[in-house]
Parts: structure tokens; sequence; C-alpha cells
């Protein structure tokens, strides 16, 4: 027996869909980061081109976390399951993240800070230990969901893609909510608290934001690990652990050795296709704010106004995009089958990902000629220049939708006709994604000052590693064997 084979016969798809609602949860807390805190970091005085660099804790976390929490997962003994109890405590440390983050400015403030001067280290401080602790909780919940949906799967191919696309269609649930509530200016309003002499609205929206975070995805997290049980390791898999424990630096060197030619290709085609999309779910907002409007981080009062329009329509942007991610998460499997196969869908959605990425730069162009034209009194873009800006995000859906599901649900296949741990198998799969976000955030941010200061350069390279990657799927990645459909008994498959 592996150490997948728990479970024998696929979950009804309550099960299925309960566990993948935690999505809704995690991402609406990365729908917060994405979309409020890189501009938030910049009022706490850390300059732009710095800012790429505080978002390197989260591909390093993910780069030793989720390998971590997979590889334990796997052999997890507890009576309460394998996955379970990694969900319950990734949850709790995300509250614990949220509260600092929300916090930093009180916290900086009460232990020194001045209001007067523009950056606050001790708020900087307390903001990157939340940050770093957000990270790791994310990637220890996202993990063990996703490896609790194959375990509940059962080698079920068909089971593995759905199951994969309502995750996606979950974070795109996640998304709006986040992005809706991050675009509303007076959400502090509701809890006044929040509003205080070291935290102006803005700082008051982020927390009030947060705070919502932390109720909704103690709904779901409870929900999920309370109606959704798991069987522990069998007797036989225990003493089959006790006699030949592997060290975890060796199973990860053993996973890489055992990977076969189209995982190694998976592998590949997601590495280039996160380096397309990092830089913008890094600056999307900012572009908004900045390249589009005309908006500045710091200047007069005008020039900021028009720089926090710009990230609001930037979050209304990511609003669109999370309406279209959740549509078109749930007709992904007969789409695949329409074109013939998932390489087929995963390379054209990425062309889409090139030719949104490549617009920015069209679209910048042009309200910059706006703007030159309208004279120095800065207003808001003319709605042709709006309007093509937040196209772009709706469009974005379309392939966000594919990364969000497609890689996760051909690791599992590829791992379950190999007879690996799923845990262990989506943390490599991780690693994949976590390598070019560090490459990113490292490159964007000297990139960026070095042609210019603003966010083009690194949309630009986002394009090209779109390309490479829509040709190599198409080229290289093969579709995955047609399944015999099997008996319930028969479903895990050896």
């Amino acid at each position: 027996m592996e150490n997948g084979d728990i479970i024998q016969s696929p979950s009804p798809l309550r099960k299925i869909v309960t566990v993948a609602a935690i999505a809704a949860g995690i991402q609406f807390g990365w729908a917060l980061q994405l979309s409020l805190l890189t501009p938030y970091v910049q009022t706490l005085g850390v300059p732009h081109t710095w800012a790429a660099f505080i978002w390197l804790c989260g591909p390093i976390s993910g780069l030793l976390v989720q390998p971590i929490v997979g590889y334990n997962s796997d052999r997890c003994t507890s009576r309460f399951g394998r996955r379970r109890p990694f969900i319950a405590a990734g949850a709790a440390f995300v509250c614990i993240a949220v509260f600092l983050i929300g916090f930093a400015k009180d916290m900086g403030h009460h232990a020194g800070d001045s209001l007067e001067k523009s950056t606050k280290p001790r708020a900087v401080a307390i903001f990157v230990v939340g940050f770093w602790i957000l990270d790791v909780a994310n990637n220890m919940l996202q993990g063990p969901c996703r490896a609790l949906l194959a375990d509940l799967s059962a080698n079920d191919h068909k089971k593995m893609r759905t199951a994969n696309g309502w995750f996606s269609f979950f974070m795109a649930v996640g998304n709006v909510l986040g992005y809706a509530a991050g675009s509303y200016s007076h959400l502090y309003k509701i809890f006044p608290f929040t509003r205080t002499k070291a935290c102006d609205v803005y700082c008051a929206n982020l927390k009030s934001c947060f705070t919502i975070d932390i109720m909704i995805l103690l709904l779901v997290t409870v929900t999920a690990i309370t109606t959704v049980k798991e069987e522990p390791l069998t007797k036989e898999v225990q003493e089959e652990e006790t006699k030949a424990p592997a060290p975890f630096v060796g199973e990860i060197v053993s996973a890489f050795k055992t990977l076969k030619k189209p995982m190694w290709i998976l592998l590949l085609v997601t590495c280039l296709n996160w380096i397309a999309w990092f830089p913008f779910l890094l600056f999307d907002t900012d572009w908004m704010g900045t390249e589009v409007y005309g908006g500045k981080v710091k200047g007069n009062p005008l020039q900021v106004k028009i720089y926090g329009d710009g990230v609001r329509a930037g979050a209304l942007g990511l609003m669109i995009n999370s309406i279209v991610l959740g549509l078109t998460s749930l007709v992904l499997e007969p789409v695949g089958r329409l074109i013939g196969g998932v390489k087929n869908l995963w390379g054209i959605v990425n062309f889409i990902l090139c030719a949104c990425l490549a617009s920015t730069v069209l679209i910048t162009k042009i309200a910059e000629a706006w703007r030159q034209h309208n004279g120095p009194d800065l207003v808001h873009p003319p709605v042709n220049i709006k309007g093509s800006a937040l196209a772009v995000f709706g469009l974005l859906g379309i392939p966000l939708a594919v990364t969000f599901s497609i890689p996760f649900a051909l690791a599992s296949i590829y791992c379950s006709n190999a007879g690996g741990g799923q845990g262990l198998s989506l943390g490599v799969l991780n690693m994949s994604i976590v390598i070019p976000q560090m490459f990113v955030s490292v490159v964007s941010g000297p990139l960026d000052a070095a042609l210019g200061g603003g966010n083009l350069p690194a949309f630009v390279l986002g394009s090209i590693a779109a390309a490479a990657s829509a040709l190599l799927a198409m080229l290289a990645l093969p579709n995955p064997p047609k399944q015999i459909s099997l008996s319930p008994g028969m479903a895990a498959g050896h």
C-alpha cells in the first residue's frame, strides 16, 4: 500500500466542495495582499524599488514550508487525519499574522515611531514579521487542502481535475470578496475602532478588511474540518514508515530523481508561467495608480489622492478578474476536452496572458500622451483608457483559472500514476512556483529602477515568459493518459 492509498473510493462531490471552500478564506487574504499591501508598504516609508524584496518572504517560505508540510502531512498519524491538523494550524497562524499586519502602524507608533517622519522602521519590522507568518501560514493551509482534495478524489483523474476546478472557483470567490472590500473606501466605518492617531483612513480600511478575512477563514475552515472526516494512516502504513524512515532532504532528492519526463516538463512550464504572472500580481494596482492614473505615492495631496483612486480602480479590476476567473473555472473540464486536452488549453490561455501583459505598455503610453495633452492638472483618465486597463484585468481571469487548477491536477495525476505521496508531490510543484517568484522579486525592482522607475519592464519580461510557457505547453507537455472507469471499490488504483 502506498502513502496515498488511504481513501479507497472517490468521495461525494459535496465533501470536495466543502474542502475546496477553504480556498475562499485563503484567497480573501491573498487578494488583500495583492491589491493593498504594496501601496501600504510604501506608506510605511519603503521605496518602490525595495517593495519587491519584502515579497521575497512569500516565495522563500513557500520553498521551505510547502515541501516540509507536504512531507509530514503524508506521514501524519494523528487520529484526526493527515491533512486536517495542518489546515487547522495554518488557519490559526493566518489570524495572528493579519492582526500584526493590520495593526503594524499602531504598534510601531506605541513602540516609538514618529508620526511626522515618513519612514516608520518599527512598523516596517512588525509588518515584515506578520507578512512572513502570513505566507508560512498560507502555505501550511493551501498545500494540505489540495492534498486532501487529491485524497478525496482517490486517483480518479476526472475527479482530480474537477476538485482543482472547484478550488480555483472558490479562490475566485475569495478574490471577489477581497477586492470588493479593498475597493470600498468607507469600510472602516463598520469597524470604527480601526481608525487611530497613527492609522489613517487607508490603514483603517486595511484593518477592517483583515478583520473580515479572519471571520471568513474561520467559518470555512471550521466547517470543513468538522464535516469532512479523514481516515488516519492504517497500521500497515505506520509500520512501513517506522521500518524505513526517510530523511526529509533525502525524500526531496528521491522525489526529483524519480520524476518522469512529463512531470519535468510540467515543472518547467509552471516555472515560466509564474515568471509571467508574478510581476503583474505584484504591481497591478500600483500600475493603475502610477502609470494609468498618473498619481504618486509621495507627492502633493492631489497626486496622492489620484494614486489612491487608481489603486482602488485596480482593486475593482481585480474583482472583475476574479469574476471571470470563477466562471472560467467551472467550464475548464468541458473546454479542455473540446480543444484537444489540457496542454492545448494551457498553451492558448498563456498566449492570452502574453498579449495582455504586452498591452500594458500601449495603455500606459496612451495615458501618458493624454496627460501631456491636458496639461499639469491631474484628473482621472477618460473612460476609454480606464476601460482598456480594466479589460486587461478581466481577460487575465481566463489564464489565471488555468494557472490555479491545471498544474495541480496534472501533478496529482502524475504523482498517483507513480505511486507517490500527494503532499510531497504538490510541495515539489510548489518549488516551480516560488523559485520564479524569488527571481522576479529580486530582479523586478532594480530592473524597473534602471529603466525609468515604472512597472513596465517587469511586465514585458512577464509577456516574454508567457509566450515561452505557451509554446512549451503546446509542443512538449503530454496530455495525461485516458483513464478507464473503475468500479467504486477499485477506484484507488495501484
